[in-house]
């Protein structure tokens, strides 16, 4: 368990009579990538609120490096970094306003927020979209922008739902890139999508559909295990259902 980033287990929720997640179980281990695959509809953005304590779990329990996040949700939302679907920054305040936002919210040291906004910006490009409005950015420099503050207080775990949806080609494989390379700095990311092709050959893959987990393994023993030559016609075989899009 000491190696484990996060931990579900037979977890459940439902909105009424409509069951979005029933009864998951997963485990990711610490500085990993892994990808969960669904439609929309499958369960993934309930996941993240629950993950993330928006949602109360009806059933079931969630442990983020060991810790029981009913027991301790500060502690575990200490250690969380997320990029939500929608949009988490202030337009009218600029890039790094919105960052030095962040940063007092987490309690951090303006000097310190101001150290690795710089460092993390520089890293995706935006050194110079700094001191600029953040309405006057491109989508694919906002949604870096939003991953820069939610790395920020530096997360052992950070949760990113549907993040590329919208941008184009070459700026979901500059983020999906970037997402990947922080493995080697110990982050562990689950990577919620519809996109066959982020999902990586030799990270770890969960096929959700309609709020079960129906494949997690290592997406490579994924493609063995159904008899596919892709992902894509993994996903048909384990949910008979019409595929997702392969690109945004």
């Amino acid at each position: 368990m000491h190696d484990v980033a996060l931990k579900v287990a037979n977890l459940s929720f439902s909105f009424e009579a409509d069951c979005v997640l029933e009864d998951i179980s997963f485990a990711i281990p610490k500085a990993s990538f892994c990808a969960v695959l669904g439609p929309n509809g499958a369960g993934k953005t309930t996941l993240i609120a629950l993950l993330t304590q928006l949602l109360a779990p009806q059933a079931g329990t969630i442990e983020i490096l060991g810790i029981d996040a009913g027991r301790q949700p500060v502690k575990v939302l200490a250690s969380l970094g997320v990029v939500f679907q929608t949009r988490a920054l202030d337009l009218d305040l600029t890039v790094l306003e919105n960052l030095r936002y962040q940063g007092a919210l987490r309690g951090m040291p303006d000097a310190l927020v101001r150290t690795r906004a710089d460092e993390d910006l520089a890293r995706l490009g935006l050194s110079d979209r700094a001191d600029k409005l953040l309405r006057t950015l491109s989508g694919g420099q906002i949604r870096r922008v939003e991953i820069v503050r939610a790395l920020l207080h530096r997360p052992s775990l950070l949760l990113l739902d549907e993040p590329t949806v919208g941008l184009d080609p070459a700026t979901r494989r500059e983020i999906h890139g970037h997402v990947l390379s922080l493995r080697a700095e110990g982050v562990a990311s689950l990577w919620c999508t519809h996109l066959f092709d982020e999902v990586v050959p030799d990270s770890r893959l969960i096929v959700l559909d309609h709020g079960k987990v129906l494949a997690d393994d290592v997406a490579d023993r994924v493609l063995q295990n159904t008899g596919a030559a892709t992902i894509a016609d993994a996903f048909d075989r384990l949910t008979g259902s019409a595929r997702p899009a392969a690109t945004a």
